[in-house]
């Protein structure tokens, strides 16, 4: 085993926020040295609780369609990493999600992220990456997706792609017809592919 792997492994048995969750932890990532594509997420949902894959969900379907990937690809971690900013479900609060829990990246981001030295697009997706992963002045969502030219080169910030966030794609149509585009391209010449 390498020294990678015993990080991983480390990681998938790790139990710091046990005390602090109404259920049993479940740490949800997926990682690999070699890949290409870094996805900054939030935290697993219920469902990705259950099932242990990342993006198992509505939210990873509309992803994957924003991306124009497939499953195959975006389940490959030789190609996307995806390192949400709180590996196990948080629980359910009054309006959806609780916030993900600071115990995971207080504990292992930096070292993950250390040896994810391929990576030549990262998607920051929701205010608590944006939070991690951006300057100040783009840690609010509307203004961090729409400044998406001008955010440093290989990053993209994406809304939440959860259906509860319908209403701000409605009210933001330049994300369809501008972003999703130039998402796309990124994607393709991120993965080596013409």
């Amino acid at each position: 085993m390498n020294e990678f792997e015993r990080l991983l492994t480390q990681v998938r048995h790790c139990t710091e926020c046990q005390g602090a969750l109404s259920h049993d932890v479940r740490p949800v990532l997926q990682v690999h040295p070699n890949a290409k594509i870094l996805i900054a997420g939030q935290a697993p949902g219920r469902k990705v609780h259950q099932s242990g894959i990342p993006f198992d969900d509505a939210s990873g379907d509309r992803l994957r369609a924003w991306m124009g990937i497939s499953k195959q690809a975006f389940y490959d971690p030789q190609q996307v990493a995806i390192l949400p900013m709180g590996f196990c479900y948080p629980g359910t609060g009054k309006s959806g999600d609780l916030p993900p829990r600071s115990e995971c990246a207080a504990k292992w981001r930096d070292d993950l992220l250390a040896r994810l030295t391929n990576i030549e697009l990262t998607l920051v997706i929701g205010q608590y990456a944006m939070a991690y992963h951006l300057p100040p002045q783009y840690r609010q969502v509307t203004a961090a997706v729409a400044a998406w030219q001008s955010l440093p080169k290989g990053v993209i910030a994406l809304p939440h792609p959860s259906p509860r966030n319908n209403i701000w794609l409605k009210r933001n149509p330049w994300f369809e017809t501008e972003l999703l585009p130039e998402l796309r391209q990124h994607v393709v010449l991120a993965l080596g592919k013409p």
